[in-house]
């Protein structure tokens, strides 16, 4: 019933498909892209089990926003990989957060403003690649259950 099935014939452009077709439409569109690295840190002027030095697996999440363009692209995915790799995760991954990270108190709230702060900076930078990309928001897990967020609508008014 639910058997295997090669396709009869492989759409090709230009023939089966108009290049002017490959724009569906003319909406801003979400796309997200979340990566994991670990990091070491601790708090100052805290009084918890966060003043003492130890270690996250983070876990972040983007949600960057556009127009998409001819092809019917907003950005694609290994963009957001590159500049998570280049220009963010370089500073965070493996890294004593307190030593790599701007002056701060290394919490998931400060962190997250950084991260929101490079990955905007970034897309401003490449505003000839993409239509109106900007970031909508940036979650920082900090634990499986744990996050701060930065929304674009916060860091844009407040």
């Amino acid at each position: 019933m639910y058997g295997f099935r090669i396709v009869d014939k492989l759409q090709k452009i230009d023939k089966d498909i108009k290049r002017d077709q490959l724009k569906y439409h003319q909406k801003r569109v979400l796309v997200s892209k979340e990566f994991t690295f670990d990091s070491a840190h601790h708090l100052h002027c805290y009084e918890g089990k966060c003043k003492n030095l130890h270690g996250h697996t983070y876990k972040v999440i983007f949600g960057i926003s556009g127009f998409v363009d001819d092809r019917g692209l907003m950005i694609d995915f290994g963009d957001i990989k590159e500049i998570w790799k280049n220009e963010i995760e370089i500073y965070l991954d493996h890294k004593y957060l307190n030593e790599t990270l701007p002056p701060m108190n290394t919490t998931a709230e400060n962190m997250v403003v950084w991260i929101y702060e490079k990955m905007a900076e970034s897309l401003q930078r490449r505003s000839d690649e993409y239509i109106g990309a900007r970031v909508e928001f940036v979650r920082l897990y900090e634990t499986p259950t744990s996050y701060a967020e930065a929304r674009r609508e916060w860091m844009e008014v407040e």
